[in-house]
């Protein structure tokens, strides 16, 4: 007689990105079940055309959760950690515990605008030239210094993205954080909200107030690291995501 399946973790990436990010957090976990997949518009999803909504992903997480049909852990990174929230207030979300990586919460007017304005300027054609300064932000100078090869990849992996569907899910990602606040007292599931000392956009700040405003929320935050703290620490992410979803 066997028990009960134990919960899969699924992870959910950031935009521009695809579930190849989650590879280093997954081979740390490799103890656990896991799950990464591609967002839609992203890596080898479907690209439909736009314009995508909040809805869009989540109702995507919710297909990929049915076929599971069990409850799991959720991690989302970026505008994964909003499409996670975005199903936690679904109707038939089975989560039991949530953790949120490197998240925005409650923008600010100018923080919202300057987004707004990259989001305009992907669509004006001027992709190639938010590159580099995207790497700049999301990984600190040694890290950059260090390992030029891993920087590379997401450099590479950035250039391969469909501008039109990147375009459609950064409004997403610019637009979504604020109806989410204004449900958040609303998401019951125990969470852990996490992010870099040093990351510049999802920030401490927001990771604190985001964990006040859940019920059952929790903020760590993690010295030396900026966004992409899977890739640039993929043993601390894993053992923080290991630790609380076994608590």
């Amino acid at each position: 007689m066997t028990g009960p399946r134990p919960s899969p973790i699924v992870l959910v990436h950031g935009v521009g990105l695809d579930h190849t990010m989650w590879l280093p957090v997954m081979a740390a976990l490799r103890h656990r079940h896991t799950i990464a997949y591609d967002m839609i518009g992203h890596g080898h999803a479907a690209r439909p055309d736009g314009p995508y909504t909040l809805d869009t992903f989540v109702g995507q997480l919710s297909e990929i959760v049915d076929a599971l049909d069990c409850e799991i852990y959720l991690v989302g990174f970026s505008m994964g950690a909003l499409v996670a929230q975005g199903y936690a207030l679904s109707k038939n979300a089975r989560i039991r515990r949530m953790v949120l990586l490197n998240g925005v919460h409650s923008r600010s007017a100018v923080e919202r605008q300057a987004i707004l304005d990259r989001v305009a300027e992907v669509r004006a054609g001027r992709f190639e030239a938010s590159v580099e300064p995207a790497l700049q932000r999301w990984f600190t100078p040694g890290f950059i210094a260090a390992r030029p090869t891993v920087v590379a990849a997401v450099r590479q992996r950035l250039a391969h993205n469909d501008v039109h569907a990147y375009g459609d899910a950064y409004e997403v990602f610019a637009t979504s954080d604020a109806p989410l606040a204004a449900r958040a007292t609303e998401i019951a599931v125990p969470t852990l909200v996490a992010t870099g000392a040093d990351d510049q956009r999802s920030t401490p700040a927001m990771a604190s107030a985001l964990a006040t405003a859940l019920p059952n929320g929790h903020a760590v935050i993690l010295p030396g690291l900026r966004h992409l703290t899977p890739i640039e620490a993929p043993d601390v992410v894993a053992e923080l995501i290991d630790e609380f979803t076994r608590s």
